[in-house]
């Protein structure tokens, strides 16, 4: 009867496997509640990604702490050097380095010894990873067994490049790049700054290349000697350095002059390279005091700017070799 409150509900004959039970027993109320997130397939035990995680782990724990210190674990706030002739350069300039990492098993030579010395000195911690540990903290890098860990890159003020030459009586020379985002590039106008006595290289801050370890690489450890100043403004920076008294010429495949007859390379200068394909921008070009070019063959349509910089380097130096004072 309808309203009778004693009636007991449906309930299962004895016989049932399931026994017996008196109405829903909360069952359909439990099945409209929510259920939580599905965890992440590395997360779950069973699951493929989940075994190579568990596995990943397993391998760690077995190799067990490096020596020198705890596992490489990496903060977004340094980057890694790579490569003996660059690692080698990086402490002779005593960067700050926070971790030295060799390959398991690295063939000693005159290099290795160095750093090994240098990080005993210093007291930096050293650890030995196998090389595919390495292959991973260094992405990929040809790191010949030997990489350390340095702080994030500090670069310079524009205006900084100026006060050392000018405190020790010298004629200065900077190199600024228009356009460059290939950190190789950038790398290798470093390595080239440091063999012809470049006081600084400048680049914008926006749309530029930056001294990553790719360019650490490149510049075989030049990075370390030849300072990098970020300007906020391209256009603004070079027009300040003429304030200051320098000549500022750009290298352009469409110049009117041609490098190895630069008469203003003995004069406090500023050599602004732009990028092969799209060379000086409007603004910078018409910033210029002058603007210079290689002569190449016909066949040849550009030369790259880690290229282009090495030669206009090359005569600049030979421009102030020559002349006396």
């Amino acid at each position: 009867m309808a309203g009778n409150s004693k009636r007991q509900g449906a309930v299962r004959k004895p016989g049932s496997k399931k026994g017996a039970q008196v109405g829903s027993g909360g069952q359909r109320r439990k099945g409209l509640e929510g259920k939580k997130p599905t965890p992440k397939a590395e997360d779950r035990p069973y699951h493929p990604a989940g075994k190579r995680k568990a596995a990943a782990e397993r391998e760690a724990a077995k190799r067990g702490p490096a020596r020198g210190g705890g596992g490489p674990a990496r903060s977004k706030n340094h980057e890694m050097v790579a490569g003996r002739n660059a690692v080698v350069e990086a402490m002779r300039a005593e960067i700050p380095v926070s971790t030295v990492y060799l390959a398991t098993g690295i063939d000693s030579d005159d290099r290795t010894r160095e750093i090994l010395a240098a990080a005993a000195t210093r007291a930096l911690p050293v650890q030995e990873l196998r090389k595919p540990e390495l292959d991973r903290i260094t992405d990929g890098a040809t790191h010949q067994g030997v990489a350390i860990e340095v702080p994030a890159y500090s670069y310079a003020e524009p205006d900084d490049l100026l006060q050392r030459p000018l405190g020790e009586g010298r004629t200065p020379l900077i190199v600024a790049l228009d356009g460059i985002t290939d950190p190789r590039n950038l790398g290798a106008t470093l390595r080239s700054a440091g063999a012809f006595g470049v006081d600084g290289v400048v680049v914008p801050q926006r749309r530029s290349a930056s001294v990553t370890a790719s360019a650490w690489k490149v510049s075989a450890g030049a990075a370390a000697r030849v300072p990098v100043a970020r300007a906020t403004n391209l256009v603004r920076a070079l027009e300040d350095y003429k304030k200051a008294g320098c000549f500022v010429v750009g290298l352009d495949g469409g110049g009117t002059t041609d490098i190895g007859e630069l008469e203003l390379a003995t004069e406090p200068l500023v050599l602004v390279l732009g990028s092969e394909g799209k060379g000086l921008s409007r603004l910078v070009t018409e910033t210029c005091d002058m603007v210079a070019s290689i002569p190449i063959a016909a066949s040849t349509e550009s030369l790259n700017a880690g290229t282009a910089v090495g030669i206009a380097l090359y005569e600049i130096a030979r421009h102030r070799r020559a002349t006396p004072g």
